[in-house]
């Protein structure tokens, strides 16, 4: 298959910045859909750049192939406020060179398909962008580019200031589009449903794993274990990771072709992520038996209603999700916990000792003037945190400020920087309730990972307002939803029963019966489902006995390392053994395709 695009020998470096690619070369298959992840400013988005050309390297070749149609979403967005929405999704005057007005609607209902897709169908086609928010204009611009046909589709953090449920779409619509994709996200759900190969932009290199964020993460790992290339404590926190994805169900980790065993034996002896009854316990000390009561609450944000008569109670170490579109009112209900604003009817009872922290989507103003280390230490010098006790410094090294780094002056750290001090120093202060508004906003796979190990082990509430539903299905263990009625409403299914509940008609994946026909394979019948499933659970007994036959193989070589004439019939067993071992694990791979997760 020849390449669209190939990098040979791509260097490119930014002043100050530094050097940010060496001597990259790559090639992009017209299928590829490929994930680009690293930590920030390493250089995803200058490599989407580059590969899109609407920037040079500084030496070495980026080439095209001839009439290659290549669209791109980058992460600064201006449009003209004279604009409305049907000049930019079908009109040409801000597209790419070489982007035609041709869509692949012929009316104006497919752009309104397209539009509800990512939760803007309270938008006429004349509304005018000048008076739209950032958001606002960056999903107008998201959706002109996927009403077009191109070869290449360049999306850098398509996912921000999109909710769930439009997350979710998105997915399911770029699976069904023609053409290779490129992407930059912090999405780590994204990454996995979308990609099938993910590309690692580390220490001015490019690294190609295959598969998603899953198999990435279980890649990185062996090749670290292998190489012996970093410390301990970054070793065993991806260990942490992984037996998270493996202990998750099986689909989760069915798209990448690793292998199974392996993936167990780096997670043997991880103990399991979160001991909930532990930290039930420690909660209850800290806490008491009150957190939150709500009677009879009403809570509007200015004239617009959020609840009316809400009863709700939030006890000593529930960890709780709130999932809902944007504006639908969570930044609001958090506020009324923090005790920011106050409820416009009904009772909200504070329990004696709570002491809450409330990160919000907001940079509250941080001390400019002091070092990283200094506005950290100014809070607390030492920090205890379930059963850990960390100094500044080594609360600072989890969410990834370098030796280096903690000596810069706040007032030079970037917007995402300043996004990581602001809850190092909210976390300083030793709180037992936490409220977070969007957490993941600015924050790279890695700094999320370390976030979500320490949240793991955190004794105290939580209640978590977030789109990132990787992060939700990870550090929480109760969702609620609030649908714009009046109420929250419990989701014992968690995201899946929010998305079915919101479910837009007509959007890809998305079928006409509700839950119920969610729950269902694409293309199976209930009998083929539930045959299916069977097989899966006779394909996992199978390659159990194999794994005990090879075991006892290993042990019978060991046994007899002197007889020559043993050993090469006890070889020969061993190989065929291992070949079937391979074909069941190819086999539950692809079967694991079909059924759908619980």
């Amino acid at each position: 298959m020849a390449n669209i695009i190939n990098l040979d020998r791509v260097n490119k470096g930014y002043g100050a910045a530094g050097q940010l690619l060496t001597d990259v070369s790559l090639g992009l298959d017209d299928d590829a859909r490929i994930g680009i992840v690293g930590l920030n400013g390493a250089g995803k988005s200058t490599l989407l750049r580059l590969i899109g050309k609407t920037e040079e390297p500084d030496s070495g070749r980026v080439t095209h192939r001839r009439d290659l149609r290549v669209a791109a979403l980058p992460q600064n967005l201006n449009l003209a406020g004279d604009l409305t929405v049907r000049d930019v999704v079908l009109g040409t005057a801000w597209l790419p060179q070489g982007m035609g007005a041709e869509h692949e609607w012929a009316g104006d209902s497919g752009v309104r398909l397209i539009l509800d897709g990512l939760g803007m169908g309270y938008l006429g086609l004349d509304t005018p962008v000048g008076p739209m928010s950032g958001g606002e204009r960056r999903r107008v611009a998201l959706a002109a580019l996927l009403v077009r046909e191109s070869d290449l589709l360049i999306l850098d953090e398509p996912t921000n200031h999109l909710d769930v449920a439009g997350v979710d779409w998105l997915a399911k619509h770029l699976l069904t589009r023609r053409g290779a994709l490129l992407v930059v996200t912090h999405d780590r759900w994204f990454l996995d449903e979308v990609c099938t190969a993910t590309w690692e932009v580390v220490d001015e290199q490019v690294h190609t794993y295959e598969g998603g964020y899953a198999a990435w993460t279980l890649a990185r790992a062996e090749r670290q274990r292998v190489a012996a290339a970093v410390e301990a404590r970054r070793q065993n926190l991806l260990r942490k990771e992984i037996a998270w994805l493996r202990r998750g169900p099986p689909a989760r980790t069915s798209k990448p072709k690793f292998r199974i065993d392996a993936a167990n034996e780096l997670i043997a002896d991880v103990p399991p992520v979160r001991d909930t009854v532990s930290l039930q316990k420690l909660a209850t000390t800290r806490l008491g038996k009150q957190v939150y009561d709500l009677e009879q609450v009403s809570l509007n944000a200015g004239p617009k209603p959020i609840f009316g008569e809400l009863t709700w109670q939030v006890g000593p170490g529930d960890r709780i999700a709130i999932l809902g579109a944007n504006g639908a009112g969570k930044t609001t209900l958090l506020r009324m916990l923090a005790g920011v604003t106050k409820p416009d009817g009904g009772r909200l009872v504070t329990g004696s000792t709570v002491r809450a922290a409330f990160l919000s989507q907001e940079l509250k103003e941080l001390p400019g003037h002091l070092r990283l280390l200094e506005a950290v230490e100014e809070v607390a010098k030492r920090v205890k945190l379930g059963d850990r006790e960390l100094s500044a410094g080594q609360l600072a090294e989890v969410f990834g400020f370098t030796d280096k780094r903690i000596w810069t002056p706040v007032s030079d750290l970037s917007g995402g920087e300043r996004r990581r001090l602001q809850m190092l120093r909210l976390l300083a202060t030793e709180p037992n309730v936490l409220l977070l508004d969007e957490p993941t906003n600015d924050l790279d796979t890695d700094t999320l990972a370390s976030l979500e190990d320490l949240l793991d082990s955190w004794p105290g509430t939580m209640v978590v307002a977030s789109h990132d539903r990787y992060l939700v299905e990870r550090v929480t263990d109760t969702a609620y939803g609030m649908f714009g009625d009046g109420r929250l409403v419990h989701l014992p299914g968690g995201v899946d029963e929010y998305l079915a509940r919101v479910a837009v008609p007509g959007a890809p994946g998305v079928p006409s019966k509700g839950v119920e026909a969610q729950q269902s394979a694409p293309g199976l019948s209930q009998g083929e489902l539930r045959q299916a499933r069977k097989d899966l659970a006779r394909l996992e007994r199978q390659m159990d006995k194999l794994s005990e036959r090879e075991a006892k193989i290993n042990e019978s070589l060991a046994e007899h390392g002197s007889d020559y004439d043993k050993l090469v019939e006890l070889e020969a067993q061993l190989k065929a053994v291992q070949q079937e071992r391979a074909q069941t694990e190819e086999a539950w791979l692809e079967l694991a395709e079909q059924v759908p997760q619980n």
